[in-house]
């Protein structure tokens, strides 16, 4: 394979360079080497240019530091500082080369205004540091907080509350009553507070129930892209502070996520389950209703958890993949091995001898 080679900065509308030094005052870490190099932004270890900074990760990658071309790292012990490069120490590479993509790359302030395109209703209450784009829709009684951005085609329903700070891209759908915290992300698509799936059989027909909660987001949560979240039925559906959640995933009603649990894309939440705070829950998991889980419990990509789980810890149930005909082999094992077993007769139970002297 050829050596891997520096590519050209990438750099944002908003972004703006600072000197090692410079990043160090604000972030803290412990400097070794030159401070006065330039950085104008992050890059993976293997493409970083001169003007970039990168972390190492792991040990996995110090066969790279040899050739990487960055101009300074990230760095988790003095161990790893390599010599004639600036390095930063910290405790936490991977969070530290977060801050600072963040402090490199600033988002888009929000440009105050409602655009003329936009239908907002009298009622509506929104602050002047706030920015609503063309065709977005707010209706009575919704309370948009400071520096609010709304992205075009958003339809914020009666009554919703949107705390300061928090971005709607665009088409997000929110509905009436329900409320997002402080500094959310909503990504493009997304539905907060559609009615669940639910209701009673009655003479063969299904009967409606209607959904009389809300679904209330906490500060500092985002949601993913056409991720839905189910309104609650007469309780609310409730996003903890902190919640990560990825695109394309689907929240029941009545469900409650713990704060700061991450949950990835394509993962199916079923109604009134529990789910705990610091949870980690992979991508195309299933989790069926009415269960709980613990805080700090961590469920493998694709499994299917079918009970409650009360001690923290990680948990699979993926049957590996393999080639079809040996696939097929070893489910028919596994059925015989069921049928062998469900047809013998149980041992029947010796009843413990009594010491009362009665028969």
């Amino acid at each position: 394979m050829p050596e891997p080679r520096g590519r050209d900065t990438v750099v944002g509308p908003f972004a703006r360079a600072y000197r090692l030094s410079e990043l160090v005052d604000r972030l803290g870490g412990d400097l070794r080497g030159s401070g006065e190099v330039l950085i104008r932004q992050v890059a993976p270890l293997e493409s970083a240019g001169p003007e970039e900074i990168a972390y190492l990760g792991s040990a996995a990658y110090q066969r790279v530091l040899s050739t990487t071309r960055a101009a300074a790292l990230i760095v988790g012990s003095a161990a790893a500082v390599v010599a004639g490069r600036p390095c930063v120490v910290v405790p936490n590479p991977h969070a530290y080369f977060v801050r600072v993509a963040w402090l490199l790359n600033p988002q888009h302030p929000a440009q105050p205004g409602i655009h003329p395109m936009a239908s907002v209703d009298p009622l509506a209450q929104i602050a002047h540091s706030a920015e609503i784009s063309a065709f977005v829709t707010v209706n009575e009684g919704a309370r948009i907080g400071e520096r609010v951005r709304i992205s075009s085609g958003c339809c914020i329903g009666a009554h919703v509350v949107i705390g300061s700070d928090s971005q709607l891209h665009a088409n997000v759908t929110v509905y009436d009553r329900c409320v997002i915290g402080m500094r959310a992300v909503m990504n493009a698509g997304c539905v907060i507070g559609a009615d669940g799936f639910g209701g009673a059989l009655d003479d063969n027909r299904w009967l409606k129930m209607p959904h009389l909660g809300r679904v209330v987001i906490g500060d500092d949560v985002e949601v993913g892209a056409n991720t839905t979240i189910d309104r609650g039925v007469m309780v609310d559906t409730v996003i903890e502070d902190g919640v990560k959640l990825d695109n394309q995933i689907q929240i029941g009603h009545n469900v409650r996520i713990g704060a700061h649990t991450t949950i990835a894309g394509c993962v199916g939440i079923a109604g009134s389950a529990r789910i705990g705070a610091h949870c980690i829950i992979g991508g195309a998991a299933m989790v069926a209703g009415h269960l709980h889980l613990a805080d700090r419990v961590q469920i493998s990509g694709g499994t299917l958890v079918m009970n409650s789980i009360e001690t923290p810890g990680r948990y699979t149930g993926v049957y590996p993949a393999s080639e079809h005909r040996a696939w097929l082999r070893g489910a028919l094992a596994v059925r015989r091995l069921g049928e062998s077993t469900s047809g013998r007769k149980r041992p029947a139970k010796r009843r413990p001898a009594k010491t009362d002297g009665t028969s």
